[in-house]
């Protein structure tokens, strides 16, 4: 992992991502210079999830795809978008949930938890591709019903502009569950890693 976020960017892909959290980071210090301090929380909030791709060293496109979604998640969310732009919540929702539910199953493959994605090369050590069709989707909702309860916790305690209602609550699960099925048929099929996760699997397993 420290390798993998270390290693100096080799393809246009990779200078394109770093360029993202670049900007992921310099939004952070211009919104915490001439913004609202909540403001620039919901900026920082967004770094971890920038940096999260690089550290698994995962594959440019899908580096590049993660960091634009992230982005425009929390400026969306900066500039007030998903109230004044009918269905840009969902469709985030949708977008920012796959994209997290695909990270979480690489970090449960990675620790040897449960094999979820496809291998860079070869055939071992990667799953059936029912598994991640079927677990991928449940883990999205576990992420979309955390989401949710940050949510209340900082309508409740924090905020009031925070919109929370339960039509609101299940319509942003929905897509969150719909993006995690769109998750576990591209680990089903794609690689998303730049190598072979086959280390944490040594034993083979058949797809079926």
């Amino acid at each position: 992992m420290k390798e993998d976020f270390l290693r100096p960017p080799a393809t246009p892909g990779e200078w394109l991502a770093d360029a993202l959290r670049l900007i992921g980071v310099l939004g952070v210090i211009a919104a915490a210079i001439w913004m609202k301090p909540t403001d620039a929380g919901i900026a920082a909030l967004a770094l971890p999830a920038l940096m999260l791709p690089r550290m698994l060293g995962l594959a440019a496109w899908f580096d590049v795809a993660a960091c634009a979604t992230v982005l425009v998640a929390a400026w969306s969310n900066v500039f007030d978008l998903y109230r004044t732009v009918m269905g840009w919540d969902l469709v985030l929702h949708f977008l920012c949930t796959g994209v997290l539910a695909v990270v979480a199953a690489v970090i449960l493959t990675r620790t040897g938890v449960v094999a979820l994605t496809t291998a860079a090369g070869g055939d071992e050590g990667v799953p059936r591709r029912r598994t991640p069709i079927i677990l991928v989707p449940l883990l999205a909702l576990a992420i979309s019903a955390v989401w949710e309860m940050i949510e209340w916790l900082g309508w409740k305690f924090l905020s009031d502009d925070i919109f929370v209602t339960y039509q609101d609550t299940i319509g942003d699960m929905v897509m969150g569950g719909i993006g995690g099925v769109a998750a576990g048929v591209l680990l089903a099929f794609v690689p998303v890693a730049r190598r072979s996760m086959t280390d944490a699997h040594p034993g083979p397993i058949r797809r079926r």
